[in-house]
């Protein structure tokens, strides 16, 4: 790359504004919105892909992205646990972060393919939103094992209807009952602005993870250790999966982001019910201190070169 994607730029700004304690913030209720709108075009954009072509074939690639995160959690718990001295239900819940998914990273991977004019499989977003819940689910069982006091009714209501799960469905269902015809009439809003919602929402997304300095200084060099090898572990399971799906350059390259990223929405809230005694600011330090600028700076470029490997140009 000759030059950072703007986006990138912003995310930069907010990361470094943050760090010399600039007066520099946005408000909470738009941060909100742009969550909202993201999630919203995400999910549109790829219903509407999905109203083109049948859904049947989409059962082992559903199938194939739960076993990858319920694999990935896994892996990450044992490696916090007996590599890094974490106590169970910190490494619990940060391995649920971890085993998950993020939708800005989601966001950002497709808009850099996009502007290098390379294609991605419009079930993405489906692989999406799944990638959501295994991980919670996993990570709840390892902090503290199943018995007669797990309310399940609460964890499975946070885990298949939070915020983020449910506006991701929810756009694909409208995308896929509009079609592409019927989506034009909001397109200038859902299609045209994204990039530029993309940019304020990373620009807020630098100014957060600039507040996450503190605990990574306090936990020092195991979590950014970790933070780090996760996704490089975690992004050739994502590719390998891709390649055996038969997906596109595109598609593989999204996999295996979507692999090496970390949650930072749908697991803190679901943790916060589930695992109470562990400290949520651990996991986000690592989620967002070190893995989520990893991969917008170094991981996705990095990820396609894999992709174009192991698929070819």
């Amino acid at each position: 790359m000759s030059s950072l994607d703007p986006v990138i730029l912003f995310f930069l700004l907010g990361l470094v504004a943050g760090l010399l304690r600039s007066e520099l913030k946005l408000p909470g209720a738009l941060y909100d919105s742009l969550s909202i709108f993201l999630l919203l075009a995400i999910g549109l954009k790829g219903g509407q892909g999905l109203a083109t072509q049948p859904l049947a074939p989409l059962l082992p690639q559903v199938a194939a992205a739960v076993a990858l995160g319920v694999v990935q959690t896994l892996l990450a718990f044992g490696a916090l646990r007996w590599l890094f001295g974490f106590d169970r239900p910190d490494a619990a819940a940060t391995a649920a972060h971890y085993g998950s998914v993020s939708v800005a990273t989601y966001a950002v991977a497709t808009a850099w393919l996009a502007a290098r004019a390379i294609d991605v499989e419009p079930q993405m977003a489906v692989l999406l939103a799944v990638m959501e819940v295994p991980a919670i689910l996993v990570g709840i069982m390892l902090a503290r094992g199943i018995d007669r006091r797990t309310d399940w009714a609460a964890l499975s209501h946070e885990a298949f209807l939070g915020k983020g799960v449910t506006l991701l469905l929810g756009g694909m269902a409208i995308g896929w009952a509009a079609g592409p015809d019927g989506l034009q009439p909001i397109s200038p809003l859902f299609v045209d602005l994204f990039k530029g919602v993309l940019a304020l929402f990373l620009l807020e997304m630098g100014l957060i993870v600039s507040r996450q300095v503190g605990e990574l200084r306090r936990r020092g060099l195991a979590l950014v250790v970790f933070g780090v090898a996760m996704p490089l572990l975690s992004a050739p399971l994502g590719a390998a999966t891709g390649v055996a799906l038969g997906l596109s350059v595109g598609g593989t390259t999204v996999l295996a982001t979507l692999a090496a990223s970390a949650s930072y929405i749908a697991v803190p809230a679901a943790m916060r019910i589930a695992v109470p005694q562990a400290n949520p600011a651990l996991s986000l330090a690592g989620a967002l201190g070190v893995t989520f600028p990893f991969n917008l700076l170094v991981g996705i470029p990095l990820y396609h070169r894999l992709a174009v490997a192991l698929v070819g140009s």
